[in-house]
């Protein structure tokens, strides 16, 4: 956070937020009390502790940053498993989910242990976790339920971690700013969410899948995309891309969160429920909030290693104290 540019970031949602609050305090005085005002009044509301939240995990460096989405993957997988009934075959295979699984993986990106990182959950998870739940013994839906877990723990921890992965991408002439990534890329994601909500209430006359995301519509999304990749593009000053880069990953950064969010909608759906918790006034859940995020972040962070040619696999190894501690249990 002594990045002035950052700040600049920073100072900008800010003064966003607060040009929110009073639009919203003055749309209460003029048209009065009513549902579509207070879920206005609760959004805003949400969205200074969420930005709050967010700017406290930047200001503590990395290990914050790291420890925050350490917590944001273990409350969406929590959300993600407790809106479908859970037997106790898999109560097991969930404990060592959620405190072996993600906690090592974590582990493994903030060490960084690039290789690591990258096959942890898509191959060692992947594999544990339908064996482990055979050998409780219940057949039932086995194959239903094992698939669920595994597409929890993709999304809600391997592809959100990515993100603060960002951290460590090694950029020539921006060493020590890839936090300004970071907040690029949440920013932008976040903000196509809110402006196609916005144009989509406004304008939305075509829904795109009604009976997925009934309020998702081809107005919304075109205009409120546009807006979103028109401040990508502006903040480019404060990205390793010149303008028409920073406006291309923009537009990657709007499409892959919008099928996110398409996709997690689907999935609530299926599962008979319109939000994943109750976890964030006028938002629903978390998950609710991270949705777009979910594909956004893998798709951002490896096209971003592509675009400059960083070889994260050579540059992040295993770390020396991590093979000593290996080496010291695994020799005889």
């Amino acid at each position: 956070m002594n990045d002035p540019e950052l700040l600049a970031l920073v100072g900008g949602v800010l003064a966003l937020l607060c040009l929110a609050t009073v639009i919203t305090r003055l749309l209460a005085r003029r048209k009065g009390p009513g549902p579509v005002i207070d879920n206005l009044r609760q959004r805003v509301n949400a969205w200074w502790w969420m930005v709050a939240v967010f700017s406290v995990s930047l200001a503590l460096g990395r290990n914050g940053v790291f420890g925050f989405y350490l917590i944001l993957s273990f409350l969406a997988l929590r959300e993600f498993v407790t809106l479908s009934p859970t037997p106790r075959g898999d109560h097991r295979t969930l404990m060592w989910v959620f405190f072996i699984i993600l906690p090592l993986h974590y582990l493994f990106a903030w060490a960084p242990w690039y290789g690591m990182f990258l096959i942890w959950i898509p191959v060692y998870a992947f594999v544990f976790i339908p064996v482990r739940s055979a050998l409780a013994g219940d057949t039932e839906r086995f194959l239903e339920r094992s698939a669920r877990l595994q597409w929890g723990v993709l999304t809600c921890v391997y592809f959100l971690s990515h993100l603060p992965m960002l951290l460590y991408l090694p950029i020539d002439g921006y060493e020590g700013q890839n936090a300004k990534l970071l907040f690029f890329a949440v920013l932008v994601t976040q903000i196509s969410d809110v402006m196609q909500y916005v144009f989509g209430k406004w304008l939305g006359r075509r829904p795109i899948a009604p009976t997925v995301s009934p309020g998702k519509t081809v107005e919304g999304f075109l205009y409120g995309g546009a807006a979103a990749v028109a401040i990508g593009t502006g903040l480019w000053w404060a990205t390793p891309f010149g303008p028409s880069g920073a406006a291309a990953m923009a537009a990657v950064l709007v499409l892959a969160g919008f099928l996110g969010g398409l996709v997690m909608s689907a999935v609530k759906r299926s599962l008979g429920t319109k939000d994943w918790g109750r976890g964030i006034p006028g938002h629903g859940g978390v998950l609710d909030r991270l949705d777009s995020l979910l594909f956004a972040a893998p798709v951002f962070f490896h096209l971003t290693g592509y675009y400059f040619g960083t070889n994260m696999h050579l540059t992040y190894t295993q770390p020396e104290w991590m093979r000593q501690i290996l080496h010291f249990w695994t020799t005889p």
